[in-house]
């Protein structure tokens, strides 16, 4: 008798943990039941991916949807929408709302609100704050957490914590690695007074320079390394903190930004102006050099789009005036498609980047390869396919991406969530199945 699943997937070249290779994949019960060669098999549905590429499902590790929100322009709805678009099946949102994710009640919030409206998996970040250092414990290992977010520099209110001594205490509470967004406050302010208002946007990569990130990332790994707190550091900008992070391997990992490893400066700042503004800031093509040989050598764990955006009005103000961030998650895998084209990486070690790196970093169940007995959330993709990215397509309120008229080539094709299609060709398909996800 012949096996039955709910989904199968013929023809396609599957990325595997071990490599690429020709395999049919079966999905039973939103789970992967079986992969090989099933001629025999039967099913439901039957997705013919001939001709495609058959990635794990992608995960972006970083993004800021901001719901709870004030008077911002993105949702978990519209944000996880323009996700799957872009082939994303998972991601991880950070804590920085109004109000911000801190306690619990803001989480399981979250967490409901999640179910209902979400179009991928998520996971929730929450922010750690000076009250709340004694609650961390709890919360770090609470449902759907994927990490303590600490924001070591540049946030506003309650979610700043960039003295030692409270740094220190958090690391001090719990065991679970924490995720920094690393520049030093302290630097920050003191520089603060040598720019004005109406200097060129370009000036944004001058005040927060270089040894604003790394000064931030020497104080987070001393601190780590006397606490025995393992770290992960966000958006890792710069040659010296990325060469720095290789003698702290057995405490630290990396994460890079697609932005990072795809724009870099004076160009992006004379091309976009306040459209190119994002923290920690796109560097010269020193660094841009740095993050490349990073990926080769394996320093980089994760690749994340720090999905931020604002609105064109707010991006038309004057340096430092307009707000920093970027629109990205729906642009991230395309572009990291075609710097495989470019042979800058390959489609395994862009799985890993993206799909394997992430879910082993936070603990994510089940998530980030092709394996029997894990869930059945694939990124199809076209490798062949050329598309021109436009501002039209954007699904996020913003209405623009940094990356307009840019062409590239591979394409996502279909988004898959649990054995469930999301996305087929360009289209959202049903309503949100998003769940929150399960972390170890």
């Amino acid at each position: 008798m012949a096996e039955r699943f709910d989904l199968l997937l013929r023809g396609a070249v599957c990325v595997f943990p071990w490599g690429e290779a020709p395999a049919d994949i079966g999905v039973r019960h939103g789970r992967i039941a079986a992969i090989g060669s099933l001629d025999a098999g039967a099913a439901e549905t039957v997705f013919n991916a001939t001709g495609l590429h058959v990635l794990p499902g992608v995960i972006d590790p970083h993004v800021h949807f901001r719901d709870p929100g004030d008077a911002t322009i993105e949702t978990i709805p519209l944000g996880s929408k323009g996700a799957v678009l872009g082939g994303i099946t998972t991601v991880f949102d950070m804590p920085n709302t109004t109000p911000p994710i801190t306690d619990a009640a803001s989480l399981a919030w979250k967490r409901a609100y999640v179910s209902e409206v979400s179009w991928c998996d998520m996971g929730i970040y929450v922010g750690g704050t000076r009250d709340n250092i004694p609650d961390l414990a709890s919360l770090e290992v609470a449902e759907n957490v994927c990490a303590i977010k600490v924001f070591a520099g540049s946030s506003t209110g309650p979610l700043m914590i960039e003295d030692d001594p409270s740094l220190e205490r958090v690391m001090r509470a719990g065991r679970r690695t924490i995720a920094y967004h690393s520049e030093d406050e302290y630097r920050l302010q003191a520089r603060k007074g040598m720019f004005k208002s109406g200097d060129p946007y370009a000036s944004h990569a001058e005040w927060r320079d270089v040894e604003c990130a790394f000064l931030g990332t020497r104080r987070l790994m001393a601190l780590a390394r006397a606490t025995g707190r393992p770290a992960h550091i966000l958006h890792v900008s710069t040659a010296e903190e990325l060469e720095y992070l290789k003698d702290y391997r057995d405490i630290a990992s990396v994460e890079v930004l697609v932005n990072h490893l795809t724009q870099w400066a004076p160009d992006v700042y004379e091309r976009l102006g306040g459209f190119g503004v994002m923290n920690p800031p796109i560097r010269d093509k020193r660094h841009y050099d740095a993050a490349w040989a990073a990926i080769a050598d394996g320093t980089v764990d994760t690749i994340g789009s720090d999905h931020a955006p604002h609105s064109k009005a707010g991006k038309l103000k004057p340096w430092p005036e307009c707000p920093a961030g970027l629109p990205g998650v729906q642009t991230m895998l395309p572009l990291m498609l075609d710097h495989v084209n470019a042979g800058r990486l390959s489609l395994t070690r862009l799985a890993d980047l993206m799909a394997a790196g992430p879910a082993r970093i936070y603990g994510a169940v089940a998530k980030g390869r092709i394996a029997a007995g894990y869930d059945a959330d694939f990124s199809v993709v076209d490798m062949k396919a050329r598309h021109m990215i436009t501002n039209a397509e954007i699904v996020s309120p913003s209405g623009w991406t940094p990356f307009d008229g840019t062409e590239v080539i591979g394409w996502p094709t279909a988004t898959i969530i649990r054995g469930q299609m999301v996305m087929r060709e360009g289209e959202v398909l049903g309503s949100p199945i998003g769940r929150p996800v399960r972390f170890r």
